[in-house]
């Protein structure tokens, strides 16, 4: 075995590395293309949501560190990375995956360069102006644990790997005497750091932090409250002789969000920043570090950090512990088995490659989120500003929940059950420290951010609960849930009004549907009564005359019908129009059918959102798929007794809204969230209603999908899903059997999932309307 990793790293040097795979018992990972959906083109997208806002760089499984390429400070750019670009500002430690609302992260920048010094970043109609560099498009590579380029402007080839809490560089540099790694430390994706720290510790070894509150932007450009200190602790491979520091001095009274930051007269201040050479420990206002040597041509200088969010020595116990030395080849070869074993989860056949590519990234962009934020020790950063300390869970954070609820969370509930787990104690615990009486919507490094709507961690605990998934304080959290219906909630007055009425209504009474079965399950039955009453308040907007969801004002009454009636983008929704909206009633469908004028009309309603979607599927009035509140209505021709609608309709959406390509996704990846939905949809089975058991079966992709579960929480070992016949033309389920016997229903109980075993369905060219009818 050893030889033969000798021969296989020898083999992937000369290949460029990312050009093969190590075998291992199933190699999965070389079917991940990190380039799906990396880019933040509103051109390409048609909208200013933009794209997929994925990372290409490198990372592990949920790991705490993401070494990525970034291309652009500021702007809605969350990723900090768009495939277009043709010049980059450096090489991050931190990144987040498929976000909007500015972004955040993106700290601990590393550039390699040659020649004079430049201190500021430059711009992408400018990159000559500062020290980011172009890049060869034809040379960057990206796999899972991977990424490399050649940056033109300084004829150096930069690659990176990464462990969960480290990461490491490797950088080959051409004959210079003026040869150089530098170190961004102020630079933030959606704003800047407000407070740097840098110590030289010995000849090799530099350590410090980065302080990034809403001051400095980020998050909503400051808006989403994000307040965090990143530790780092990094090694050179080449000793530390002609080094130093430089220092920009900011004004007191400068502003310093986003669009400052990004002003001529900040950036001049940048530019001017005063270069401390020699120096060995300064804090600042805007802080960046260089160390310097000559080079002979082709010579391989590497760098290593560990990552830290609670203290300088958790970062360095994090390196040591994970990255021992300079051995770039096996620090990769260990995140490609990391991926690897995360990947064989699910196990599928059949298929062409490339949806093999675009199922196994799918299910690689599911696992980039919740993230571990602990250390190595189990240290984590509390909500109280202070350091904790637990073996019981793992700290995870970057709970981005108005999306993830729906799909995301689903399916780590049946792969990666200990996940949600850690997530519950994580936000149990989350709103103990930080003395709150409600669960965050949208959690970002302990921020209670206010992000989008609703309550989805409400979602969370039902869906989990209810599926067994039970090892946190059950109490507090049921405490939480009623907080945050409380806080957040449709009330007695039995709707919320204002801009966006008609979606926090829906998405308010399916939140109180959860609690009220929160409340059955855990026997508070006044509670159990009150807030099952309450679910019900979607009914209070529906206006009889208009056929459909309209907001009201405080007082009760309507607001203005549009011109364009429920097509209107904003009309009481968010991100949506009432069209889209208003199939959001996951928890009554039958009530919502009722309600809509009956199962005639509302099929062929929903045949209309379909039919007059465009063939791309992106940013549309009809089936948005590319965003998140319209994810659940294919599966609802189920509910419907047309079930064959559902099996041709998320095949369509499989084959038209996912490909191979850096347009590969039609909206934001949403930390998960698109890519979860089309593991479950190409799987076969996804929910309509999380928190109730009930998952809709659907046409698979695959001829056979195996689904790996834990035994802590499951019965079986596995589940498995087989689709005789299955082909491109071959869509529709004629037969099933469950475990061998005949199967007519067009769902399954979560508890059937659970107790392993086979779903084997039956496929053909014809829709068979006989098959899974009855409910």
């Amino acid at each position: 075995m050893f030889r033969y990793i000798k021969k296989y790293f020898a083999a992937s040097v000369a290949l460029g590395l990312a050009a093969v795979q190590p075998i291992y018992a199933q190699n999965l990972a070389k079917y991940v293309n990190p380039f799906i959906g990396a880019s933040t083109s509103t051109a390409d997208a048609g909208v200013y949501h933009g794209l997929g806002k994925t990372f290409p760089g490198a990372t592990t499984p949920y790991g705490m560190v993401q070494v990525s390429p970034n291309t652009i400070t500021g702007g809605d750019n969350g990723s900090g990375y768009s495939y277009e670009q043709k010049s980059i500002e450096g090489f991050a430690f931190t990144q987040m995956s498929g976000i909007g609302w500015y972004g955040d992260l993106g700290n601990f920048l590393v550039l390699p360069t040659t020649g004079r010094l430049k201190t500021k970043a430059g711009t992408i109609a400018h990159p000559e102006g500062g020290y980011r560099s172009q890049y060869d498009k034809k040379t960057e590579k990206a796999s899972a644990g991977y990424y490399s380029t050649q940056l033109t402007d300084y004829n150096i080839k930069a690659e990176m790997t990464a462990a969960p809490h480290s990461g490491m560089l490797r950088f080959t540099f051409p004959k210079n005497d003026q040869s150089r790694i530098q170190i961004d430390l102020a630079r933030r994706v959606g704003g800047t750091s407000i407070l740097q720290y840098v110590k030289v510790v010995d000849n090799y070894t530099i350590q410090g932090w980065m302080k990034c509150t809403p001051d400095g932007g980020g998050w909503g450009n400051g808006d989403g409250h994000a307040d965090y200190m990143v530790y780092f602790y990094a090694k050179f491979s080449k000793p530390l002789k002609d080094f130093g520091v430089w220092s920009a001095d900011i004004p007191n009274d400068w502003v310093r969000k986003r669009e400052e930051v990004g002003s001529d007269k900040y950036q001049d201040r940048i530019a001017s920043a005063a270069i401390l050479k020699g120096i060995k420990e300064k804090q600042g206002k805007h802080l960046g570090f260089y160390t310097q040597f000559a080079t002979k041509a082709g010579e391989q200088v590497l760098m290593k950090s560990g990552i830290s969010f609670v203290s300088i020595a958790g970062a360095k116990n994090n390196l040591l512990t994970e990255i021992k030395d300079w051995n770039f080849e096996a620090t990769y070869q260990r995140a490609v088995a990391l991926w690897d074993k995360a990947l064989a989860k699910v196990n599928i056949q059949g298929g062409t490659t490339d949806q093999k590519t675009v199922f196994y990234t799918a299910l690689y962009h599911t696992m980039i989120d919740p993230r571990i934020i602990s250390d190595v020790d189990g240290k984590y950063p509390g909500g109280d500003g202070k350091a904790h300390y637990t073996t019981a869970f793992k700290k995870r954070t970057i709970f981005s929940g108005w999306d993830v609820f729906r799909s995301q969370m689903p399916l780590q509930t049946i792969i990666n059950p200990s996940l949600v787990n850690d997530l519950m104690n994580s936000m149990v615990t989350l709103a103990d420290q930080k003395q709150k009486n409600y669960f965050e919507r949208w959690e970002l490094l302990n921020a209670y951010t206010g992000c989008m709507l609703g309550n989805p961690m409400t979602s969370v605990f039902a869906d989990a609960y209810a599926k067994g998934i039970r090892n946190y304080d059950v109490n507090k959290a049921y405490a939480l849930s009623v907080g945050s219906v409380e806080k957040f909630g449709n009330g007695e007055k039995g709707y919320t009004p204002g801009g966006i009425g008609i979606a926090q209504t829906l998405e308010y009474a399916y939140n109180e549907w959860c609690v009220s079965q929160l409340a059955k399950w855990l026997n508070h039955p006044a509670d159990e009564q009150k807030y099952a009453a309450r679910s019900l308040s979607y009914q209070n907007i529906f206006d009889e005359d208009k056929g459909w969801f309209r907001p009201k004002d405080e007082t009760g009454k309507w607001v203005a019908w549009p011109d364009s009636g429920r097509m209107t983008q904003w009309y009481g929704t968010f991100e949506t129009n009432p069209y889209q909206q208003g199939w959001f009633v996951p928890h009554d469908v039958d009530g919502m059918v009722k309600l809509m004028g009956g199962k005639e009309k509302v099929l062929a309603d929903l045949d209309n959102l379909f039919a007059k979607t465009p063939d791309n599927m992106m940013w549309n009035d009809y089936y948005n798929h590319a965003n998140e509140p319209v994810h659940h209505v294919p599966f609802l021709y189920n509910r419907l007794s047309q079930p064959w609608l559902t099996q041709k309709w998320t095949r369509e959406i499989c084959r038209r809204a996912y490909k191979n390509s850096v347009e590969g996704l039609v909206g934001n990846e949403d930390v998960g969230q698109m890519s979860a939905w089309y593991v479950l949809a190409a799987a076969g089975l996804h929910p309509v209603t999380p928190g109730d058991t009930r998952q809709e079966i659907t046409s698979p992709v695959f001829d056979k999908v195996t689904l790996k579960l834990d035994p802590k929480y499951a019965k079986g070992q596995s589940f498995t899903i087989v689709a005789k016949n299955n082909s491109a033309a071959n869509i529709y389920i004629q037969s099933a059997k469950l475990n061998g016997r005949a199967y007519n229903k067009c769902y399954l109980d979560y508890k059937d999932v659970a107790a392993g075993g086979t779903l084997e369905l039956t496929m053909g060219a014809q829709p068979n309307k006989n098959w899974g009818i009855v409910n």
